[in-house]
């Protein structure tokens, strides 16, 4: 149990990070003519219960864009993206740690 929970936090670390990685991307971006800002998408990871995945797309991405027109970010829904991506990744650190304890304390007492 505390293996699968510790794997579960791990996948939530992760996950989380990459969404913070798209949304700093989209920040860092938000001046640049024509730039399309991508959403992080998250997916369960198979077999059920193994974890989360998380990918970024683009609104539109099959069509071509002015690279004239202004950029589609929304600056204030990023940050709103930023704060819950920052919660969710210390909530996902509190299941490492926990899941961390368990483990040590499940070993010291088979030893």
């Amino acid at each position: 149990m505390a293996i699968s929970a510790l794997g579960t936090g791990l996948s939530g670390l992760q996950s989380f990070q990459r969404a913070v990685d798209i949304t700093a991307n989209n920040v860092a971006n938000s001046n640049t003519a024509g730039f399309r800002p991508q959403t992080a998408q998250f997916r369960e990871s198979t077999p059920v219960g193994s974890g989360v995945t998380v990918s970024g797309s683009s609104a539109g991405a099959g069509s071509r864009s002015d690279p004239t027109a202004p950029s589609g970010t929304d600056l204030t829904n990023e940050l709103v993206n930023l704060v819950v991506y920052k919660a969710s990744f210390q909530a996902s650190a509190k299941v490492v740690k926990t899941a961390d304890s368990l483990l040590g304390s499940l070993l010291d007492t088979k030893s």
